[in-house]
């Protein structure tokens, strides 16, 4: 039975908006209908900074009642609505003062999909919340409905003015974008991997799970004083591997500089990686090849080869150079060595920094926050240490988006060094 997709982004124009959202339905565009929905043929709705509340609802409801199963990638911010406070999703002529006339209902979603049958539908949700909504989701869940599964994040407002980027679905349309049809947990699972938000309420509910119930509560978290880093999800059998997307520069094929560096480099070490992907044009698939077989050690070899080829041919510091590090901090977290992830990631940021790029630029927000994220999965309180007077330093320079995170590294820091007995 063919399958139904609503894609919709909201937000509002001007100074109230909180996150693009807008910004996500080329890249979800991009995504062949069979692989949004799951199912053999779909038909895709997409619906780019409505205006009006109605028209929202004409077509969730024309969604909702239509047969086979429908799948909904909804990207926006929720406001509250301060008379009644009830929750909306802003809609681009939403202001603080008109959320009750020019947004769009939360209940009337809940109360659209209500009708259909359980496990009928799965929401993946990517949505930023302004300080009121915040402060009442630390309460009280935002509804679903117990027969949809709900995969994605809420994130609280940013700590300061700017517009955030919908993280959650950008990675989730990049893995989709792969052509592999997966489960929605092990999507969501594989997002996460990927993003390293702090402090967003992550949202988990499957309608199949035994009893129909939700198999993981969705977390609240109060914004202040507490910052709670995601857990990093198990990695799965057959996982997808999703490499850091290469930059302008950055040779897809065996050829040039990279074999030059192979040869150069010579020894057991080339001839493994060779037998890795000797078959490969792309060095990326090869190397994502070698993860999910297992085969750490070479696919690391392997994109250290093109790291030094990518130096010596465009420069240290370079984007062409910087992608590789990117990858092999990647590597490293596939190969569950959080410390070496973690340092390799924070070299990404300093060499960043010493090229000249603001602090507030996202490639060295991303960088610090997914060193600080690997920094908390270190089990050795040695390593741990060490690499946290590091960090703090760094995120001295680089606080990133979320408020609390230097404090964060600070008190983690501090219980470490307490049940080592270390003075200060």
């Amino acid at each position: 039975m063919p399958g139904t997709v609503l894609l919709l982004a909201a937000s509002p124009v001007g100074k109230g908006c909180l996150v693009d959202a807008a910004s996500v339905l080329p890249v979800l565009a991009a995504v062949s209908p069979e692989v949004l929905s799951g199912t053999g043929t779909a038909n895709v709705v997409e619906l780019a900074d409505p205006l009006e509340p109605q028209a929202v609802l004409t077509r969730l409801r024309a969604a909702a009642t239509a047969p086979g199963p429908l799948t909904v990638y909804l990207t926006g911010q929720l406001q509250l609505d301060r008379k009644q406070r009830l929750v909306h999703l802003a809609l681009a002529r939403t202001t603080p003062a008109t959320v009750r006339y020019t947004a769009f209902p939360w209940h009337w979603m809940v109360e659209e999909l209500r009708l259909r049958a359980p496990g009928s539908t799965t929401l993946f949700l990517d949505l930023h919340a302004d300080a009121e909504v915040w402060r009442q989701l630390a309460g009280r869940p935002l509804p679903v409905g117990p027969g949809a599964n709900v995969y994605g994040r809420i994130a609280p407002p940013p700590s300061r003015r700017g517009v955030a980027v919908p993280q959650y679905m950008k990675a989730l349309a990049t893995i989709l974008r792969s052509g592999q049809r997966l489960l929605p947990s092990v999507l969501h699972e594989q997002v996460l991997l990927r993003t390293t938000e702090y402090g967003d309420i992550l949202l988990a509910q499957d309608a199949g799970a035994p009893g129909g119930g939700p198999r993981g509560e969705p977390v609240a978290v109060v914004p202040e004083p507490a910052v709670v880093l995601p857990e990093q999800a198990t990695v799965l059998s057959g996982q997808v591997i999703v490499l850091p997307e290469p930059p302008a520069g950055v040779p897809k094929a065996r050829t040039g500089a990279a074999k030059a560096g192979e040869a150069e480099d010579g020894g057991a070490e080339s001839r493994e990686a060779e037998a890795a992907g000797a078959e490969v044009d792309d060095p990326h698939l090869a190397i994502t090849t070698a993860v999910q077989d297992g085969r750490h050690a070479e696919a690391d070899a392997l994109a250290a080869r093109w790291e030094e080829a990518a130096r010596r041919e465009f420069g240290a510091g370079t984007a062409q150079e910087l992608h590789w590090r990117e990858v092999r901090a990647d590597l490293a977290m596939f190969a569950g060595d959080a410390a070496r992830s973690c340092g390799t990631w924070m070299g990404v940021a300093e060499a960043r920094l010493a090229a000249g790029q603001d602090v507030r630029d996202p490639a060295v927000e991303a960088a610090v926050d997914r060193a600080h994220h690997q920094w908390g999965q270190i089990g050795d309180p040695r390593r741990a240490g060490e690499l946290g007077l590091r960090l703090v330093e760094l995120r001295s320079r680089v606080p990133g988006r979320r408020e609390g995170a230097l404090h964060h590294v600070r008190q983690h820091l501090a219980e470490l060094r307490s049940a080592q007995h270390v003075p200060g």
